[in-house]
């Protein structure tokens, strides 16, 4: 009688049997290309769902939110409008848009940034900072409902270590490159 496979030999036979690497070459095939689909469908799904509450409950966008968190965590609650839109993926037009929609509700003000006349910052209101809090609350509860509930600690923390790899592959952000000014 053959004894049970170890983890470790379990380990050793799937790290003999896996697919080899791509070197590059050629297209993924539909099996590799699974994990990416249920990547891209799951962040459509959820933040979707975060939007459609998050305007429901309160009458921001996930964006404007999103915006009011980028600019409420930077130094002095102030935050250069190009590095809001690298932040938050938006265009330099579509983040002054949603910075003009966020400063006529008086959540933000526009101002000459501090360290370049040239730019320009929004500065988080009082009442940006409470309208931002009150959506958190929503916003956490959804991220919980809709991706935390649904993973085991296995899972996040695989998710995790994936996505991190493929950030590393990536490589920095705009806003950590050399030469943009920005930190």
């Amino acid at each position: 009688m053959t004894p049970e496979p170890t983890p470790s030999d379990a380990a050793a036979l799937a790290a003999t049997t896996a697919r080899p690497p791509r070197t590059g070459r050629g297209h993924p095939d539909r099996e590799e290309l699974a994990p990416w689909r249920a990547f891209l469908h799951a962040h459509a799904r959820i933040t979707r769902r975060l939007d459609d509450e998050l305007q429901a409950q309160h009458g921001l966008s996930l964006a404007e939110y999103d915006a009011l968190l980028q600019i409420a965590t930077s130094p002095g609650r102030r935050l250069r409008m190009n590095l809001i839109a690298q932040r938050v993926l938006l265009s330099r037009s579509g983040v002054t848009r949603l910075i003009d929609r966020l400063v006529a509700e008086g959540a933000v003000e526009r101002v000459a940034c501090s360290t370049d006349a040239r730019g320009a910052e929004a500065v988080l209101t009082a009442s940006g900072l409470d309208r931002m809090r009150a959506a958190s609350r929503t916003h956490l509860a959804g991220v919980q409902r809709y991706f935390l509930d649904p993973l085991s600690p296995a899972d996040r923390e695989a998710i995790e270590r994936g996505l991190g790899r493929v950030q590393d592959a990536v490589g920095p952000s705009a806003e950590c490159l050399p030469g943009t000014g920005e930190a």
